[in-house]
């Protein structure tokens, strides 16, 4: 599955940068691209295991930027 998300309270590009690099490293996760200019992030992941990973995508870019927000 691949789906496209807004991110809220992005502030850098570097700290989108490392929730790109941290997210890639989620267990399962086939693709990521997190862009700093278009405020949104493009997870791919198997459907049966996206809603967990989508999870965790969201911790880790929380530990990365606290304010930052996956917008569903």
């Amino acid at each position: 599955m691949k789906k496209s998300f807004k991110l809220e309270e992005l502030d850098c590009a570097n700290c989108a940068a490392k929730m790109e690099a941290a997210v890639a490293k989620i267990p399962g996760v086939t693709k990521v691209n997190i862009n700093f200019m278009a405020q949104k992030m493009i997870l791919e992941a198997p459907d049966d295991q996206f809603a967990d990973i989508l999870k965790l995508a969201a911790k880790t870019i929380a530990e990365v930027e606290p304010d930052c927000r996956i917008v569903m």
